[in-house]
């Protein structure tokens, strides 16, 4: 049986909001209080539905993280699009085996660690806009690109790429910072998707169109 223990402390709320949904919810709540003080029924009643699906959306549950050496665990929620190897890279040293994880709209959009360790590179990259789900969104979309090594000197790429919707990247930890796995590090708003790299010889545990969960699904083990 799997160990798990919480790479964040529990909320203190019944339903946890990640913060950076704060100023989309008070400007929905803004307008639909608006709405309702000039008689405004139809529009108020929109604004209400509105601020309901932001507060889902920026929803961000507390999540158990499996316990174990070289357990590697998904950095976002969604579906496995693509599995491959890669001979070369910007966002890994050396040949690597990647791993895209696709966030729809629908899906929880924090993003979580996933290895412990200290932050050894973040590279930001402006770029297109293209849909999330294709190959060149990649090198071309706007991303966010971390290199994390663990304790024993492994290490593990992952990156951010913004897609059609998404626009905004959101990454709070810098070079040199330590990161717990499944500790939360960051979010991407509207859908788009998680790139992870790992050494070629890690033994990959999930398949293509399997659904993942940050912090919890394990994506393999080296």
């Amino acid at each position: 049986m799997t160990q798990l223990n919480w790479s964040d402390p529990p909320s203190q709320t019944a339903f946890p909001v990640a913060k950076a949904g704060y100023p989309f919810i008070f400007a929905s709540a803004f307008a639909t209080a608006v709405f309702a003080l000039l008689g405004v029924g139809f529009l108020a009643m929109l604004g209400l539905l509105a601020t309901g699906f932001i507060c889902w959306f920026f929803r961000d549950p507390d999540r158990l993280v499996p316990v174990g050496e070289g357990v590697i665990v998904s950095p976002a929620d969604g579906k496995v699009v693509k599995i491959e190897p890669v001979a070369e890279t910007p966002y890994y040293p050396g040949a690597c085996t990647r791993v895209s994880v696709f966030m729809s709209i629908f899906n929880v959009h924090v993003n979580r660690s996933p290895h412990e360790g200290t932050v050894r590179r973040v590279n930001y990259y402006p770029g297109k806009f293209f849909s999330a789900n294709l190959d060149k969104a990649s090198a071309e979309n706007e991303h966010n690109a971390l290199l994390l090594e663990g304790p024993d000197g492994k290490q593990v790429g992952f990156v951010q790429i913004a897609g059609l919707v998404a626009r905004r990247i959101i990454c709070r930890v810098q070079e040199g910072d330590s990161l717990g796995r499944g500790q939360r590090f960051g979010m991407i708003c509207f859908g788009s998707r998680l790139d992870v790299y790992l050494p070629v010889n890690a033994e990959i545990k999930v398949t293509v169109g399997d659904r993942v969960q940050a912090g919890t699904t394990i994506l393999g083990k080296w």
